[in-house]
Order: structure tokens, then C-alpha cells, then sequence
């Protein structure tokens, strides 16, 4: 897999080239700078972009901002976003463009590095990846809606959704059988009037699509 990375930490920078070397991916050029990133995204089209948020020269959102302009001018361009802290808007500025091949997970969440891999891996055959502290913050501000609606059970398995796990994780996770998953699953679908499938990461960008309306 052929990897972009804009980080302007240089200890954290030089970490994610050499695991995701070590994980036999290719590092094809690495940006320290907000005005770096878009050029070598342009020149260099990789499979997949890990992009801190905030970068010099105004630490604000030079991260995000050469994402989005990114997947502009190269539609489907999988972008990992990473943030030191949960930044609710910048999660609902990625996912407004839609949310296949976008993915946005806290800086700690790096240090785990299976999860990391996995989620990189994810994003780049177009799936979703979110920071199970960033889903939660998407459900916690959701207010008179159908989500209301929802059990607390219902709730867990959305939000486990949203992480892009899927059923057979899920029902790990919760410790449910298949059956009880699928379940719950068809009834948040239908209390959210989103049609029912089963088919991967359509179910996960649909449940995103739904949440990112009220963010």
C-alpha cells in the first residue's frame, strides 16, 4: 500500500513511517507542513493519506483543509484523519463529503497498533474508520431524534457500527449471538428509517450519513 503521511510532530512523524514500513506498506513521501500536504497528495496519489488536523503555519485545520481539497481534485482518495482531542466539526466537515474511504481516530489510538493497521487497511479499500471516542460524541449530541428511540442495547451495536466492526465482531464484543446481532441491527435500521443490508460498509456509511445530518 502506498502511504502519504502529513504530521508536523517529527518523533510521531518518523514512527508512522517506520511502522507502516515495517507493516510493508511504502511510504512514497511524508509532509511536515500544511502547504506541503496537497502538492505531494497531487504528485504522489497514494492508496491512502494519514493527515494530522492541525498543522504549521497556523495549527488550526491545515490537515483537514488539504484533505478535503484532496479528495476534490482525486474523488475516493482514502483519508486518515488524526487528532489529538475529539474536534466534533472537523469530524462532520470529513464525513460531509461522504464517508467512504474517510477515517478519523485520536493520536493515542496509534500506540494501538493492531487497531491502527486495521483501521488504515479499512480506509483504504473505502470502508470507514472512527475513534470509538469520536462516535460516541456523535450520538451524545444528537437531541430529538430518532435515536431516542433506541435501546441501550440498540445504541451499543450503532455505535460499534460506526467503527466499521462488523457483525461478527459485534457479537464478540457485546458477547451476543449472531442472531441477537442481526436483530438488534435490523431494528435500529428501521427506527432510523434506513433501509436494511447487510453488505459491509454500505450499512456503516448509511448509519454516518444519518448522524453527520444533525451535526
Amino acid at each position: 500500500m502506498r502511504v502519504v503521511i502529513a504530521e508536523d510532530n517529527a518523533l510521531l512523524r518518523e514512527g508512522l513511517v517506520l511502522l507502516l514500513t515495517s507493516a510493508g506498506h511504502e511510504v512514497v513521501a511524508v509532509a511536515g507542513s500544511g502547504p506541503e500536504v496537497l502538492p505531494a497528495l497531487l504528485a504522489h496519489r497514494p492508496d491512502v493519506a494519514v493527515l494530522d488536523v492541525r498543522m504549521p503555519p497556523g495549527f488550526r485545520d491545515e490537515g483537514l483543509r488539504a484533505a478535503l481539497a484532496a479528495r476534490a481534485a482525486i474523488p475516493g482518495l482514502p483519508v486518515l484523519v488524526l487528532s489529538q482531542y475529539v474536534e466534533e466539526s472537523y469530524a462532520a466537515e470529513l464525513l460531509g463529503g461522504g464517508a467512504s474511504g474517510v477515517g478519523y481516530l485520536l493520536k493515542d489510538r496509534v500506540g494501538r497498533v493492531d487497531e491502527f493497521l486495521d483501521a488504515l487497511d479499512r480506509v483504504a479499500a473505502g470502508g470507514t474508520a472512527l475513534d470509538p471516542e469520536v462516535v460516541t460524541e456523535l450520538l451524545t449530541r444528537r437531541r430529538d431524534s430518532p435515536l431516542d428511540s433506541l435501546t441501550p442495547r440498540e445504541r451499543e451495536v450503532l455505535k460499534l457500527m460506526a467503527e466499521g466492526l462488523d457483525n461478527t465482531t459485534i457479537s464478540k464484543t457485546l458477547v451476543l449471538s449472531d442472531s441477537a446481532v442481526s436483530k438488534h441491527i435490523g431494528n435500529v435500521f428501521t427506527k432510523l428509517g434506513l433501509p436494511p443490508t447487510d453488505s459491509g460498509h454500505r450499512r456503516v456509511l448509511a448509519v454516518l450519513a444519518y448522524l453527520n445530518k444533525g451535526l
